[in-house]
């Protein structure tokens, strides 16, 4: 960075901070203004059979968004006119009941067997609710709210809609404490680490510009996933806290070459310049991974972190050093000891036993692959929340009472004759586990012209050219029973209608299913050669990027690798985004001690004591930054219970651990045996 810049930079602190606290305000606008997202299915691509019917329900006949309300023990007029106030509900499509088939005060032993089976289980009945928008569009999850407001004890409403609004309510209640537990846990972290006790206050307050600038520029995406929203702050001070401590350690060592802190700054600007760039392009490029998968919700979480990293590292260069030179005297004032070691005698013992230790990662890498391949995940989302929840209680109770788990749209072409429809009825109730089908001409009957049969009633299944046929499974979302089942049920129905197509929860998620799985391949090589080219350009080196990565790509598979050895199944997204992360995140500790070994070498230090030194050197800064990151994402461990959150994060703060181990045990002794093939395969590699 030229020195014009830095010393304008530090010598007029104050209009940097005025200047940051203004751009507060627009980013706070935007950030109340920026939608958030809580239906993870909406983020599959739209080209797939399940989510083009997903489309055809919600425009043509406003069923994308359907609850089923359980009613144990009401009399029929009470059912009935509950019907007629939930109609009456803004952004409710419609609500249907037996009453709009058949006249209530037939006896149930007298109804047709469809009609019984469908909508009776001992005291209990059903409603179907359809509503006018998406399932998790503002409106629909409104709507939801208020036709619980007209429900008693007796009313259990189930459906992904109410999933997706009671996840919206739990998020928003949570996110304020993960915030507050992962702030905690990262100053009491800083504050062991670092020899100032006002210093963390500092960096956290320095913390908080990026954090708001970056929320606030998320209006211009539209929305941004939940998981992304409850996520991505945590993640960008974990991630970025890096910049800060390098940028102080560089002030420290100026400040004695100095007598004004103000040229101290500026100089450990210019110095630490290059070092912050070259590790925030590592972290960036794993975040740009993400943006590769199919389902957009990995380039939901990578814009956003991507962005993270930028304004954590525009903050470093500008406000932090205004903040510090503010507070320099109080900061300098109260200081202590901090809690960690030296490791002046731990990389002398490392680097004298090198090839025991090289041996020992070949033997850690190999098997720690293969165990992650072993990993179990699931892929049900309503498995990722609490069972106490509303929707999820109703969800077991639709289960219990009619034994029926889930429900599957088909939609046909309505130009078929009648023979055809039923040729397909027939065919789908003879599939393994499938509850009932409920088509058009079985409720009404084929010989009742479509004339006579009220439009709000015919609507429901048949408009504008295509038929619904609802199928009722016994099977649960996600399991492998169900995907057959749906496999089945679209070869079976596409004989007959090639144009036909399967949507709901079950058929999009076993789409997710097998979209995440080619996702978590690509992910992986994508952020491995961006990181490759990251690390072989900051150092001009093909040698050193496959030490770096096989290093950090150990850490890992322990870190994903521990899932099968404790028998714990994962959400879906995890290692996916857990890979990318950790590999963005934990490399820069890689890179420290990587540029460290190098300037002792050009000092014109032996490889034993270059490599020695930049072990030791390095411990504190990659300690304390893993401990942040360990901090601020177990922070959010504790403070959530939702799995998808939880899972991601106790992962993440693992895997800050696990680096840390390995680079620390692994990486001197392969710079110090790889080190003439490194000379070798890199450019200039001991002089400047």
């Amino acid at each position: 960075m030229p020195s014009k810049i830095t010393r304008f930079l530090t010598h007029h602190p104050a209009l940097i901070i005025t200047i940051a606290v203004l751009l507060l305000i627009p980013s706070a606008i935007g950030y109340i203004n920026t939608r958030v997202n809580y239906d993870i299915l909406s983020y599959l691509p739209q080209t797939l059979d399940s989510t083009k019917g997903e489309a055809v329900l919600e425009d043509t006949f406003h069923d994308a968004a359907t609850s089923i309300i359980v009613i144990d023990n009401m009399p029929s007029k009470d059912v009935a006119a509950m019907k007629e106030r939930i109609k009456q509900v803004p952004g409710v499509n419609t609500a249907m009941w037996v009453d709009d088939i058949a006249d209530t005060r037939i006896p149930q032993e007298m109804l047709p067997d469809l009609l019984r089976d469908t909508f009776y289980s001992k005291n209990s009945t059903l409603m179907i609710v359809t509503y006018k928008g998406a399932a998790s569009s503002d409106t629909t999850l409104t709507a939801v709210a208020n036709v619980r407001k007209l429900m008693n004890k007796q009313c259990f409403l189930s459906g992904f809609s109410a999933v997706t609004k009671d996840t919206s309510d739990l998020v928003s209640s949570q996110i304020p404490y993960y915030m507050l537990f992962a702030f905690l846990f990262s100053i009491a972290a800083m504050m062991l680490c670092m020899k100032s006790w006002l210093q963390p206050f500092v960096f956290m307050l320095g913390f908080l510009f990026p954090m708001v600038y970056n929320f606030g520029t998320n209006v211009f995406l539209g929305q941004i996933s939940y998981v992304t929203q409850a996520i991505a702050a945590v993640l960008q001070l974990g991630v970025t806290m890096d910049f800060s401590i390098f940028l102080l350690n560089r002030y420290d060592e100026e400040k004695l070459r100095y007598d004004d802190p103000r040229d101290a700054m500026a100089k450990a600007i210019k110095e630490a310049f290059v070092a912050i760039i070259s590790s925030s392009s590592a972290v960036v490029a794993g975040f740009a991974a993400l943006c590769f998968m199919e389902l957009t919700l990995g380039r939901d979480i990578g814009i956003v972190m991507m962005k993270g990293v930028i304004f954590g590292v525009f903050s470093t260069l500008t406000i932090l050093p205004s903040l510090v030179l503010v507070f320099d005297k109080p900061i300098y004032r109260y200081t202590h000891k901090t809690i960690i070691p030296s490791f002046e005698r731990g990389s002398n013992f490392i680097v004298k036993h090198r090839k025991a230790f090289a041996v020992a990662f070949l033997l850690v890498l190999i098997p720690s692959a293969l165990l992650r391949n072993q990993t179990q995940l699931y892929y049900n989302l309503q498995q990722s929340l609490p069972s106490s929840l509303p929707s999820i209680v109703a969800s077991d109770k639709l289960k219990n009472t009619f034994d029926m788990a889930s429900t599957h749209f088909v939609i046909v072409n309505d130009k078929m004759p009648a023979s055809q429809v039923q040729e397909i009825t027939s065919g789908i109730e003879k599939v393994d586990g499938v509850k009932s089908v409920v088509a058009y001409n079985d409720i009404i009957g084929p010989t009742i012209p479509d004339e006579v049969i009220p439009s709000d009633v015919r609507e429901i299944f048949k408009k504008d050219g295509r038929q619904i046929i609802l199928v009722n499974s016994d099977y649960k979302t996600a399991d492998d029973n169900e995907n057959r089942q749906i496999d089945e049920i679209s070869t079976l129905t596409k004989k007959i209608d090639p144009t036909a197509q399967i949507t709901g929860e079950g058929a999009l998620t076993k789409d997710l299913i097998d979209v995440a799985s080619h996702d978590f391949k690509v992910t992986d090589l994508i952020s491995i050669a961006f990181v490759f080219l990251v690390i072989a350009l900051t150092f001009r080196s093909l040698a050193l990027p496959v030490i770096l990565i096989c290093i950090i790509e150990c850490s890992i598979f322990i870190n994903i690798g521990i899932a099968p050895l404790t028998g714990t199944v994962i959400p879906f997204i995890s290692p996916t985004v857990v890979s990318c992360i950790q590999l963005g995140a934990t490399v820069d500790y890689s890179i420290l001690m990587t540029s460290r070994f190098q300037e002792e070498l050009r000092k014109g230090r032996d490889r034993g004591e270059a490599v020695r030194i930049a072990a030791t050197t390095s411990f504190p800064a990659i300690v304390t930054s893993a401990l942040v990151l360990f901090c601020a994402t177990s922070g959010v461990s504790v403070a959530s219970n939702i799995e998808i959150i939880k899972s991601i994060c106790t992962m993440l703060a693992r895997g800050a651990l696990v680096s840390v181990v390995v680079i620390v045990l692994f990486l001197p002794p392969l710079l110090y045996l790889a080190e003439p093939l490194i000379e070798k395969l890199s450019i200039r590699w001991k002089s400047e």
